[in-house]
């Protein structure tokens, strides 16, 4: 896909990888609605941030009726960054904390694709992105709830890909290991560390996807660090 004036959405675009692939779109010429709680106060004229709860599908629909108001001709990338996780026994996890993510982790990334996917089959064409996590591959201790969110956007997204590729859609899952955001600030024991993935590097690879030849699908991108304790002594 050629990115000059394609008509992109991202979620969760305050901070972090949401936030580097807003600046990445507009570099490359597009147009970006950003979703989200915390308005990023990015100064472009290509792009508008829609407050959004994503938890909240009335939230989402009001978005994307807006968004659409303003881009009438469609969107051509939805990309799912916003996520959230706790860590903890599953023993510990409060209620609130076990619905806050599966509301905002799979409810929100269903939320959003229920409103692009129709413009897109209408366009025959458009390119849907859902961050999931290396949590989606495999069970770890301690984030048996967030797995669970991240194993659901990996379904989600398999089923999706299969349901969309016939009208020219594609759906891209992908899995990055731990990456130096504030994803951790719930968590006392990881502190954020440059042996992580950058975030900018995270979301140039996904910009990169999206610029593939039309029929080439990338399905699955699964990215760790390669020395996530850094290099051995």
């Amino acid at each position: 896909m050629k990115l000059l004036n394609k008509i992109v959405v991202i979620t969760g675009v305050s901070r972090g990888i949401g936030n580097a692939l807003v600046h990445q779109f507009l570099d490359k010429g597009c147009v970006v609605g950003g979703m989200g709680i915390r308005d990023p106060n990015i100064d472009n004229p290509n792009f508008t941030f829609y407050k959004t709860d994503i938890r909240n599908s009335d939230n989402v629909i009001r978005s994307f009726s807006s968004f659409y108001d303003s881009n009438a001709s469609g969107i051509d990338i939805l990309v799912n960054n916003a996520g959230l996780g706790y860590f903890g026994k599953v023993e510990e996890y409060s209620n609130e904390q076990i619905a806050e993510m599966f509301e905002t982790n799979v409810y929100g990334t269903l939320y959003t694709c229920k409103e692009a996917v129709p413009s897109m089959k209408k366009a025959g064409a458009g390119h849907i992105i859902n961050i999931a996590s290396t949590a989606a591959l495999e069970g770890y201790p301690e984030v048996s709830v967030y797995c669970a969110t991240k194993h659901a956007v990996k379904a989600i997204s398999e089923s999706m890909y299969k349901e969309l590729r016939e009208y020219g859609v594609k759906v891209t899952c992908v899995y990055p290991g731990s990456v130096k955001t504030d994803f951790f600030r719930n968590v006392d024991s990881i502190q954020p560390h440059d042996y992580m993935l950058m975030p900018n590097d995270v979301a140039t690879m996904i910009v990169q996807t999206t610029e593939m030849p039309d029929n080439f699908h990338q399905v699955n991108l699964e990215v760790r660090p390669l020395q996530p304790k850094g290099p051995k002594k």
